[in-house]
């Protein structure tokens, strides 16, 4: 008998959410399309969204986290580059950046300095060797993966033993108003400003879809319990502003 898997490891990200699919087995098509659909618009409706804070953010964070001139870096569900940019400068290397995601409409238009590598793959099939990296950061891409115990698993397999994995993700507030104001601004005020300055009709739903992932999303502790569970150690959260959570954790030396 197949015995079921502890309470803290978790799969799906969030519950199958019926107003934009209604199976498992859509899901994948239905985020890959949309964000394929939109990626001409993403950089610039971000820059409003984190009303021009968020690459100094991502900086900062990155640097909370570790990173060093000398590392070897892989930003999965890199999008248009928005962390990959940020790890590049970081590192004065841009060469020892790659950048990984599923959308080939999202690589054409990351727009990152001459050396950073890009290749099409997932968070669950990262195209790169076993111990090949000593970073992987990964920013506001948990929620668009399909299975996050595989995930967590591929990121132990490519990282170095001593390597550190880096999850910046959007986390419902734990107070009432301060869920009731980041609600109102990402499903509300976002989606509205989008129709004025994105060209794809399709911004204004991927925004919507923003904040019904991150009220969907699974509680921080079973992303930290399906961290350790793949194997990873010094597993921690850290937030700021009381929304911007920051996941840790290393690879053990003894691997």
């Amino acid at each position: 008998m197949t015995r079921p898997p502890p309470p803290d490891i978790v799969h799906a990200p969030h519950p199958t959410l019926p107003r934009y699919f209604a199976s498992e087995a859509e899901r994948r098509p239905w985020v890959r399309g949309i964000f394929e659909r939109t990626a001409g618009d993403y950089t610039r409706v971000e820059r409003m969204m984190a009303l021009g804070s968020g690459a100094r953010y991502r900086r900062e964070a990155l640097v909370r986290a570790g990173l060093a001139p000398g590392m070897r870096v892989v930003d999965v569900g890199v999008g248009t580059g928005l962390v990959a940019r940020e790890a590049a400068a970081l590192l004065g290397a841009p060469e020892a950046v790659v950048g990984v995601d599923p959308s080939p409409a999202m690589l054409e238009n990351a727009v990152l300095p001459a050396g950073v590598r890009l290749l099409e793959g997932s968070a669950e099939r990262i195209p790169l060797p076993d111990a090949s990296v000593d970073f992987l950061s990964m920013g506001y891409a948990l929620r668009h993966v399909s299975d996050l115990a595989v995930a967590f698993r591929e990121f132990f397999r490519v990282l170095q033993p001593g390597g550190t994995v880096l999850i910046l993700e959007i986390t419902r507030p734990a107070g009432r108003i301060g869920r009731a104001l980041l609600k109102g601004y990402l499903r509300g005020v976002v989606p509205a400003l989008t129709r004025l300055v994105a060209h794809s009709a399709d911004m204004p739903v991927l925004m919507r879809y923003y904040w019904d992932t991150i009220e969907a999303c699974v509680p921080p502790e079973s992303v930290l319990g399906t961290l350790a569970h793949a194997g990873f150690g010094d597993v921690r959260r850290s937030v700021e502003l009381g929304f911007l959570s920051e996941y840790r954790a290393t690879k053990p030396r003894a691997c």
